[in-house]
């Protein structure tokens, strides 16, 4: 462990991707260069991202810079969690134990399906009429 090394991870959900870098420092959390509590609107999101650092009890101890496209928030929110949850792996392989254990390891697999020709949308039909 460097005094200054930067870790970095990838992180995904449904669409939006998270680029995240995780650094020593105070706490402070950045999402594309805005705070987090600007970035995302309510809590409930805020509280996903800061999710991997209580379960290592690693709380204050990170700052965090993401960039984050594509999605939306709630997506943009799961992406970063699972970036970060990677980077604390990156920082302490013992981490990897307690955050696969809370899930934060696996990346999603749900994202939207298809819409298939003939039909209205990935499962509606068209209406039907007898005349």
């Amino acid at each position: 462990m460097e005094q200054n090394a930067k870790y970095m991870a990838t992180g995904r959900r449904k669409e939006a991707v998270a680029q995240v870098s995780i650094v020593l420092g105070a706490g402070k959390i950045l999402v594309n260069k805005k705070p987090a509590e600007k970035y995302f609107a309510l809590e409930k999101y805020i509280l996903v991202l800061k999710r991997p650092f209580e379960v290592t009890n690693n709380i204050n101890k990170f700052d965090v810079a993401a960039k984050v496209c594509g999605g939306g928030i709630a997506g943009q929110a799961e992406a970063m969690r699972l970036g970060i949850a990677r980077a604390l792996c990156l920082f302490d392989q013992n981490l990897k134990t307690s955050l696969r254990q809370e899930g934060f390891l696996t990346r999603d697999p749900r994202a939207k399906e298809r819409k298939k020709y003939g039909q209205k949308g990935a499962r509606k039909r068209f209406q039907w009429t007898k005349r």
